[in-house]
């Protein structure tokens, strides 16, 4: 049985996720604490929704999906139920195993813990996800969260030290890109285009060369050189690119990301 503690976007992508790959809705169960919302989630997809220390009784693997700001409570209230047989798998920015752990303990409890950093794209079955495993976690068990996260994209595994840099790049990532896409379709706006027509330009642009990039075999700095003639449009381009600072831009977004992330763990 699993269950998925909250029904966010995230949760929900998950839940759908592990549906679709066959799993039976009968095994599912999910908490959420507005009604209304619970009620929809468990009509559209066949689950059970119960309270959180039902489902946590019931349950052989728990998958915390509330916002990080509300782990501590929601933890407070089930680590007492906790067994130290089950598999806490945390998706909750910032949430490092030790603190996870931390409250366990104060009940007594020794459950492994698994860490993970999965992105947005998760809501269309193209995720990218980090995980880490705790103190008590063997490798049955991160293999365990692999298998369960890889019905929503691909899972790689890292040292949780590296977990906020992970959160900066993959987890935040998708908001840097579609600023990027905003920027152009404005700009080709600006340039005279109409702009559904310069929505549809940008994002069979950008999606082509994610193809390319991820089936072509060649690296960024190959396939950017091949679309940069000498003294042509796209190095005029690219130049002022590089007088605006981009490269610095993007490695100060990410460190920002970063050290915000450090600070959530401490909070």
């Amino acid at each position: 049985m699993i269950a998925i503690l909250g029904a966010g976007k995230m949760g929900e992508a998950l839940m759908s996720g592990l549906l679709g790959s066959g799993t039976d809705p009968s095994t599912v169960l999910i908490t959420e604490p507005r009604d209304d919302h619970a009620a929809q989630i468990s009509a559209k997809y066949g689950v059970e929704a119960v309270p959180a220390d039902v489902a946590v009784t019931r349950a052989d693997t728990v998958i915390l999906a509330v916002k990080p700001q509300s782990m501590s409570a929601l933890l407070r209230e089930v680590a007492p139920l906790v067994r130290d047989d089950q598999l806490l798998v945390s998706i909750a920015a910032g949430i490092s195993t030790e603190s996870v752990e931390r409250h366990l303990s104060t009940a007594g409890r020794k459950a492994a813990v698994v860490r993970a950093m999965p992105n947005t794209p998760a809501l269309v079955g193209q995720g990218m996800t980090a995980i880490a495993g705790g103190t008590h976690a063997l490798e049955e068990h991160l293999d365990q969260a692999r298998r369960l996260l890889e019905t929503v994209g691909e899972v790689v595994r890292v040292a949780e030290s590296s977990m906020d840099a992970v959160t900066a790049l993959s987890g935040s990532g998708p908001a840097y890109f579609y600023l990027m896409v905003e920027s152009m379709v404005d700009a080709g706006v600006l340039e005279g285009l109409p702009r559904d027509t310069a929505e549809r330009l940008v994002v069979q642009t950008i999606s082509g060369a994610a193809a390319m990039l991820r089936e072509s075999g060649d690296d960024a700095v190959v396939l950017r050189r091949n679309v940069t003639s000498p003294a042509g449009t796209t190095a005029a381009a690219l130049r002022e690119l590089e007088r605006s600072g981009f490269r610095s831009a993007v490695a100060s977004a990410i460190e920002a990301a970063r050290n915000r992330g450090h600070q959530l763990s401490r909070e």
